[in-house]
């Protein structure tokens, strides 16, 4: 499973950059709003830190006015992958840029119906919201199940990007029921490497190395 870093922030990005592990980045408006910039600065910048596809979100309703934001996104680099609502508007204009080389995210996906759609259309990615069903007392985790089953049914290329995922055990289940990608913040990146067993482990290595050259 690919790992996407959800965020904004350039600071992250370039931190969370340096370990290796990041293959991507998803931005919303909201996350862009708290960098107090342009969506086309962050997105250049982000584009200048990681090589992989970077989300980047319309804000139009209509089809036509995403098709001309997304186009314009599109111009900034190569690996900007333009993000759309799951809505009928959204899903018109994801067969617009898939007809014309143009990747696509279509985003708050809640329902294998949607997620159907947005395949038939040729999206590149579908972004289900692990974390906002599981608030409303649903099962974020068998959606993912179930588009991956759906999806496998009928040869779809397009990658299921779990999103909306709020802590590691999110992650292990999106990779155990067969995500193509998750998209999360930088502190459950960061939650993944740590376990208390492995603190413990290597404070006893460095306790008796110490000892041992006393």
């Amino acid at each position: 499973m690919e790992i996407f870093l959800d965020t904004g922030m350039v600071d992250e990005i370039r931190e969370a950059a340096k370990w290796g592990v990041i293959d991507g980045v998803t931005t919303n408006p909201s996350l862009i709003a708290k960098t107090g910039r342009s969506q086309a600065d962050v997105i250049k910048e982000i584009c200048e830190i990681v090589d992989g596809p970077i989300s980047a979100e319309v804000i139009a309703t209509d089809a036509q006015g995403m098709i001309k934001e997304g186009q314009e996104l599109a111009k900034i680099h190569d690996n900007v992958v333009i993000k759309l609502p799951l809505t009928e508007e959204g899903i018109t204009a994801c067969k617009w840029f898939s007809d014309n080389g143009i990747k696509t995210n279509v985003t708050l996906c809640f329902s294998v119906n949607q997620a159907f759609l947005a395949a038939k259309n040729g999206a590149t990615y579908i972004s289900p919201f692990i974390g906002r069903l599981d608030d409303i007392g649903h099962d974020g985790m068998q959606l993912i199940d179930e588009i991956r089953t759906v999806y496998d049914n009928y040869g779809f290329t397009t990658k299921i990007l779990a999103a909306s995922i709020r802590h590691c055990t999110h992650v292990r289940d999106a990779m155990m029921v067969g995500a193509d990608v998750g998209t999360m913040p930088i502190n459950v990146v960061k939650a993944m490497f740590k376990h208390p067993l492995t603190d413990k482990g290597l404070s006893q290595f460095l306790a008796d190395h110490a000892k041992a050259n006393a």
